[in-house]
């Protein structure tokens, strides 16, 4: 059984995408058949990025067409979430929000080229 995970976020421009994970978040580019697709990975995480052209991208019975955005996001953990935000802020990396911190820990949404949401997360420090 493999310890992979794998999620498929659709994307406006692959290699935008591809650029924007690699260059801001440590993924390790696996594959690129821009402009169609493109998988990174990070950890037991491989994320596909698929484009409009890719089979993903291909509309649904009903005409409707999968697109990049909404509310479900990867979850990255960081050890020091204020040093990651200014380090990707001063990258020009756009945000959703600003930390939020709650009994679990603290974290902050992301916003790739497409408009996909990735979380950073750091956990409260045990007692």
């Amino acid at each position: 059984m493999s310890t992979t995970v794998n999620v498929r976020y659709m994307v406006n421009d692959v290699e935008e995408a591809l650029s924007w994970y690699t260059k801001h978040l440590g993924f390790t580019q696996l594959s690129n058949s821009a402009p169609a697709f493109a998988d990174v990975t990070r950890g037991a995480l491989r994320l596909l990025l698929s484009g409009p052209t890719s089979s993903a991208g291909r509309p649904m019975p009903d005409g409707e067409r999968p697109g990049p955005g909404g509310w479900n996001r990867i979850h990255l953990i960081v050890e020091d979430i204020a040093a990651e935000v200014a380090r990707l802020r001063a990258a020009g990396v756009s945000f959703r929000n600003d930390i939020v911190t709650g009994p679990g820990g603290s974290q902050i949404l992301l916003v790739d080229p497409s408009g996909n949401l990735v979380e950073l997360f750091q956990p409260a420090k045990a007692r």
